[in-house]
């Protein structure tokens, strides 16, 4: 399989932007991918971008340059950045192109998300029902979780807590200021366990990945970081969703985001006791402490001590989400999967300031989750 690389990433700002629209901060991210790459926009052969909530990514073609060349709209809920990921890689990989581009952008209203259950494949009483509000099916996942596996509310705080101090070292961030685990557990419950400042938001924001293949790669100097594999997949039967909260069958139920994980440690031929520093899905802190194990980084309910031990901060054995996740810097669905890579490349390269993780990390992994039930993952190399 061919070598696929990222030769250039580039970011805006995460969190409220007034007078911005989701489309300016695609553009900008873009030009920081490309400028990054020491490439222009003339120098893109194909490129894969989405949005929940702020246009048609192949339009943004109005303000790069009518170059003509294919740009695919993808739109894959949490998701969508990670599979337009994925489509830029195939495209290399089956020699389509030798540059290709990935965006993701969003810019979404204050309050909560509001989706409507056609569009999700549910009968209109399901919404009557106020079952599509996400932050209940996250209350009852974690809610079981924790009985199952004897994580306390405490260690929810602290993963927040983690965040809340992470994202305070990041430029780009949209929660900069550290909250203790107290303050966030006396934040107001939400859905039980989970009190307002465990979640993240819906917010603003884009990511940008330039890739290229074997002949670009040696022709372009920079600081490349491998992409040794990624992966996709969506839910099985028996799996416990964002809108079908339930088990069906017996026995445990499956995992989209183990299912992920797994084809892409096994893709990439490295497991996750080699990953040096992660990105998981944080859309509130019982999440992060589900994928932990649910992408094989420890055995459920080993979480309660790696956190009481601060193993999963910057300085720890195994940092998680170093640049504040979601809960720092907001969840704009288009970009989170991208934002995750943008980190990753960043602490690979060594260039990720206050919040770089010590010892010249090697691999990087990355992982999202959303409704209805899909995950993509990455495993990155320096």
């Amino acid at each position: 399989m061919s070598t696929v690389v990222i030769a250039g990433v580039g970011l805006s700002k995460f969190g409220r932007q007034p007078g911005r629209s989701g489309r300016d901060m695609a553009v900008e991210a873009i030009h920081r991918a490309l400028a990054d790459a020491e490439l222009s926009w003339n120098d893109v052969q194909v490129a894969f971008g989405g949005s929940d909530a702020s246009g048609l990514a192949d339009t943004l073609v109005s303000e790069l340059g009518l170059t003509g060349i294919p740009f695919t709209n993808v739109k894959n809920g949490c998701a969508t950045g990670g599979s337009a990921l994925v489509s830029a890689v195939n495209a290399i990989r089956a020699g389509a192109a030798d540059i290709a581009l990935a965006v993701g952008f969003d810019k979404h209203p204050r309050g909560a998300f509001d989706p409507m259950p056609e569009d999700w494949g549910l009968p209109s009483g399901y919404g009557e029902a106020g079952l599509m509000v996400t932050t209940q099916f996250f209350g009852i996942k974690i809610s079981r979780y924790m009985a199952e596996h004897g994580i306390s509310s405490t260690t929810l705080a602290k993963v927040a807590e983690k965040a809340y101090y992470n994202g305070s070292l990041n430029p780009n961030a949209w929660r900069r200021k550290p909250l203790s685990a107290e303050e966030i557990a006396n934040s107001g419950i939400v859905n039980d366990p989970l009190t307002r400042y465990m979640f993240c938001s819906p917010g603003e924001g884009a990511a940008a990945v330039i890739l290229v293949g074997d002949a670009a790669a040696r022709r372009l100097g920079g600081r490349p970081v491998r992409l040794r594999a990624v992966a996709t997949r969506t839910r099985r039967f028996g799996s416990f969703e964002v809108f079908s909260p339930s088990i069906q069958g017996t026995g445990t139920p499956s995992s989209v985001s183990a299912d992920a994980a797994r084809a892409v440690f096994e893709a990439a031929g490295v497991g996750p006791e080699d990953i040096d520093v992660a990105q998981l899905q944080d859309t509130e802190s019982g999440a992060e402490v589900m994928h932990m194990a649910e992408c094989g980084f420890c055995e459920h309910g080993e979480q309660e001590k790696l956190i009481a031990e601060g193993q999963t901060t910057i300085g720890g054995r195994f940092p998680v989400n170093t640049d504040g996740g979601c809960i720092a810097n907001g969840e704009p669905i288009g970009a989170s999967g991208l934002r995750q890579v943008h980190e990753i490349v960043a602490q690979l390269r060594g260039t990720a300031g206050a919040r770089q993780v010590p010892g010249r990390p090697r691999l990087g992994f990355t992982h999202v989750y959303g409704a209805p039930g899909i995950s993509a993952c990455t495993v990155l190399e320096a």
